[in-house]
């Protein structure tokens, strides 16, 4: 799998060593790599505007004109896949993370081992995406990868599943349905399995999705949810 990084920070020499811990970590993983440096966000996404094809974006907070955080929020109003990490010298910025799904914060200087081990945690969500279930629709037969399924309800010999990028009716049993998903789902209730990934909120009573959508938890399971929700953080 290639991999396309960019690298956005004001600071020349940021960027240089950034880019040296980058390429040192593709070599050691055997990974192929194409890897773009830009000191600000406009430029960035002047080319974004023509290629959306980055895997991962490594994103200083504090540069001049929009920051790291709104480029990241402009980015993941379209991306749901790119994988963003913060370089930073701030730690009261960590809370903007969670608008924006950021895989993680490192702290100016970065540090290569830290770096390293952030690269492998993206490449292996992103290797993740590439996993799908394949649904027989009206549409026809739909490939829908297990990262973009937010839930899926049952309606009697039906199921509907709730992606990101919209949602499939398909004739199937909500049980045949969970066998083709993995450890990064949850049957909360006897109707619903929930991408636990996309878990904003939960009560003793229902889970709350990112999409607003709300899940009732059956009675006696709040215990397990939690445990599986923390199991996955």
């Amino acid at each position: 799998m290639k991999l396309k990084i960019a690298i956005c920070d004001d600071d020349t020499s940021q960027r240089a060593h950034l880019f040296d811990m980058v390429a040192s970590w593709s070599k050691k993983n055997r990974h192929l790599i194409e890897v773009k440096q830009y000191a600000d966000a406009k430029s960035f996404l002047f080319d974004y505007a023509e290629e959306k094809d980055f895997d991962i974006l490594l994103l200083d907070v504090e540069m001049p004109g929009m920051n790291g955080i709104e480029l990241a929020k402009t980015v993941r109003r379209e991306n749901a896949a790119v994988q963003i990490v913060f370089i930073t010298g701030y730690y009261e910025y960590f809370s903007d993370g969670f608008d924006v799904s950021a895989l993680h914060y490192l702290i100016k200087p970065a540090d290569g081992i830290k770096l390293c081990a952030v690269l492998d945690k993206a490449a292996e969500r992103l290797a993740y995406r590439e996993r799908s279930i394949l649904l027989s629709t009206a549409d026809g037969d739909i490939k829908v990868p297990l990262a973009d399924i937010i839930y899926i309800e049952s309606e009697n010999v039906y199921v509907i599943i709730h992606t990101t990028h919209g949602s499939y009716r398909t004739r199937m049993t909500l049980g045949k349905c969970a066998e083709q998903l993995d450890e990064t789902f949850f049957k909360v209730h006897r109707s619903f399995i929930a991408g636990l990934k996309y878990v904003r909120k939960i009560t003793r009573t229902e889970v709350t999705m990112t999409n607003g959508g709300t899940l009732p938890i059956s009675r006696g399971l709040y215990n397990d949810v939690h445990a599986a929700l923390i199991k996955h953080l």
